[in-house]
C-alpha cells in the first residue's frame, strides 16, 4: 500500500515509518522542513513530499497517488490552535476526497466525559471532521503513552529524577491507562489491514491505575526511592507552571498534559481488540517503564527497541542523571 505519514519527523510518525517499512508498505513522508527527514536512518528508503497545513496546495500535491493518509499532525502551543487544527483537518479531509484517497488513519487522544481541556476539545473536533468526511477515517484514541520520546513520559521521568518528595495534587488521583508507544504503532500498522473502517477506537493497555499509583511503578522499576505528598489545594494552573519549570518542558505543552490528569483517562470500549488487535499482546507497564528507561536503542531504526530513545529526539529527552 502506498501511503503518506504526515508529521513523519515527529515522535511516533518518526517511529511509525520504520514499522510500515517493514510491513512491506511503500511510504511517502510528508513535512515542512523535508531536510529534516535526513536524520533518520530510513531517509533514502522513502519519498518526500512538503506538507504544510497552512497551505493547502501543498496539502493537495502532498496527498496525490496514495491509497492512505495517516494523520499525525497536532498542535501543542498557545494561541488560536483550535480554529488552526479544526481548518486543517477541513484542508486534510478535502484533498483527500477530492484525490480519492482510499483510507485516512488520525491518532488522537482518549476523550473523558465532562468538560475538555482546549487541547482535548480540538482533537474531538479534528476526528469528527474527518469522521464526517467522504473518506473512510479510522482513528485511533490513545491513553498516555509509554515510551522514551513520549511528551507525557518524560515529565513523569523528569519529576521523579528531580524531586525526592514528590507533591500530588488530590485532584490528581484520577485513574489512567496507559499504553506502550510499540502498542500504539503496531496498530496505527493495522489500521491499513482490511476493509477501511470510519469508527473511533479507544486504545489503552492492559492495565488500569491512578497517576500516583504509575509514579510508584516508574520508581520502583527505576530503582528511585521517592515519597510523595497528598496536596489538598494545587489550582492546575500553578501545578502546570510547576512541572514545567521543574522539568524544562516547553510550558504549553505541559500545561495541557497536566489539565488532562484531572479525568479519568480511560477506555471506555475495547472494540479495538477485536477488530485490529487480534492476536496481539500488549505491553505490560513495568516491561514498557524498562525498555524507555534504557537509553539510546536507535527507537527509530527498522532494527532497533522503538520504547527507547532516538539520537533524533529533542535534547530533553532522557535521564537527568549524570
Amino acid at each position: 500500500m502506498r501511503v503518506l505519514v504526515t508529521g513523519a519527523t515527529g515522535y511516533v510518525g518518526s517511529r511509525l515509518v520504520p514499522a510500515l517499512l517493514a510491513a512491506g508498505h511503500d511510504v511517502v513522508v510528508g513535512a515542512r522542513d523535508l531536510d529534516a527527514v535526513d536524520r533518520f536512518t530510513w531517509a533514502d528508503q522513502v519519498e518526500r513530499r512538503l506538507f504544510d497545513v497552512e497551505d493547502t496546495v501543498s496539502v493537495h500535491l502532498a496527498v496525490r497517488d496514495l491509497d492512505a493518509v495517516i494523520y499525525l499532525v497536532h498542535s501543542m502551543g498557545a494561541g488560536e490552535f483550535l480554529k488552526r487544527d479544526r481548518e486543517a483537518a477541513h484542508y486534510v479531509a478535502a484533498a483527500c476526497e477530492y484525490a480519492g484517497v482510499g483510507r485516512i488513519v488520525y491518532l488522537s487522544g482518549l476523550v473523558p466525559p465532562g468538560r475538555l481541556s482546549d487541547h482535548l476539545r480540538s482533537r474531538q473536533e479534528v476526528e469528527q471532521v474527518l469522521l464526517d468526511s467522504t473518506v473512510p477515517s479510522t482513528v485511533l484514541r490513545a491513553a498516555m503513552v509509554i515510551g522514551a520520546g513520549s511528551t507525557s513520559f518524560e515529565l513523569m521521568r523528569r519529576v521523579s529524577e528531580r524531586l525526592p518528595v514528590t507533591p500530588v495534587p488530590v485532584w490528581m488521583q484520577r485513574a489512567i491507562q496507559p499504553v506502550a508507544v510499540e502498542d500504539v504503532v503496531q496498530l496505527l500498522v493495522r489500521c491499513l489491514q482490511g476493509e477501511p473502517r470510519n469508527r473511533a477506537y479507544d486504545v489503552g493497555g492492559d492495565e488500569v491505575l491512578t497517576y500516583r499509583e504509575l509514579l510508584d511503578r516508574f520508581a520502583a522499576v527505576a530503582g528511585l526511592e521517592r515519597v510523595q505528598l497528598l496536596v489538598p489545594m494545587a489550582p492546575t494552573s500553578l501545578v502546570g507552571e510547576a512541572v514545567a519549570f521543574i522539568s524544562g518542558v516547553p510550558r504549553t505543552t505541559v500545561r495541557a498534559l497536566v489539565h488532562s490528569l484531572s479525568h479519568d483517562m480511560v477506555c471506555t470500549e475495547d472494540d479495538v481488540k477485536d477488530d485490529l488487535a487480534a492476536g496481539h499482546v500488549f505491553l505490560g507497564i513495568d516491561e514498557a517503564i524498562r525498555r524507555s528507561l534504557a537509553g539510546q536503542t536507535r527507537a527509530t531504526d527498522v532494527d532497533g527497541d522503538i520504547q527507547g530513545q532516538a539520537v533524533s529526539d529533542p535534547a530533553w529527552v532522557g535521564t537527568t542523571f549524570g
